[in-house]
């Protein structure tokens, strides 16, 4: 049997500047080389050697300028701790307390049916970006 394992996760992002700022900035994921093709865009390393992909779309992404909303197209970065993952967040501006539709807001599940608490964000294109975490310490 054949067992297809991911390779990368491809996003689309208006301004490439301002994804770049966001997923090196506050993400503090690395640029690596991309090939040069013909139309913008950048890859960063995330873990396990997988790559993110990110595509400039003058129309942005199909979620336009909808809220935050866990049950909508993401990916999921693994992390360690949840109260970590959220301080460091809570660092960069996050908060669960703001209104909806703002930028900075984030989503907690700390008690998932997952078994795994998770947290999530949006990205500057409202593409969201879950945590999942292993711990909740």
């Amino acid at each position: 049997m054949i067992v297809p394992y991911l390779d990368h996760v491809l996003i689309a992002a208006v301004d490439i500047e301002r994804s770049r700022r966001f997923y090196r900035d506050v993400l503090e994921l690395g640029e690596v080389a991309r090939p040069v093709f013909p139309y913008p865009g950048l890859w960063l390393q995330l873990g396990g050697g997988h790559i993110l992909h990110i595509v400039v779309r003058d129309d942005g992404t199909t979620r336009g300028d909808k809220a935050l909303d866990v049950y909508d197209v993401h990916f999921a970065l693994r992390m360690t701790s949840y109260r970590e993952t959220l301080a460091w967040l809570h660092g960069k501006g996050y908060r669960d307390d703001l209104p909806d539709g703002d930028p900075l807001k984030v989503a907690l599940r700390p008690d998932s049916l997952t078994g795994r608490p998770q947290i999530y964000i949006m990205d500057p294109d409202h593409n969201i970006v879950e945590f999942i975490c292993d711990s909740i310490d």
